[in-house]
């Protein structure tokens, strides 16, 4: 999978130590993966879910949540968001026009 964009990670692990080498692992694992469909990326990470059109990742024991979109197709991960969840909570991100 080509991973858009590693900077969002950088950032929000800038700000929050404490999961940095956790999304670190994540970007590893994603680049190398090959996932066509959401039981493929549950494989690896059994706590991702289906939100909309996002696929939702639980990081550091679901202290944070990672928001992507993936193509399966062209095999491309968009990062969209990456919160904390109290920040996901507010459920302010589901107005995203993709979602």
């Amino acid at each position: 999978m080509h991973v858009i964009s590693y900077k969002r990670l950088r950032e929000f692990g800038q700000k929050h130590s404490d999961c940095r080498d956790v999304l670190d692992d994540w970007f590893k694992i994603a680049l190398r993966a090959s996932w066509s469909n959401l039981i493929d990326v549950q494989a690896v990470f059994p706590q991702a879910e289906a939100v909309g059109n996002f696929t939702v990742f639980n990081i550091k024991g679901n202290r944070y949540r990672l928001v992507v979109s993936i193509d399966y197709e062209a095999q491309l991960i968009y990062i969209k968001y990456v919160l904390t969840h109290a920040e996901y909570d507010k459920e302010q991100w589901k107005n995203d026009p993709y979602f």
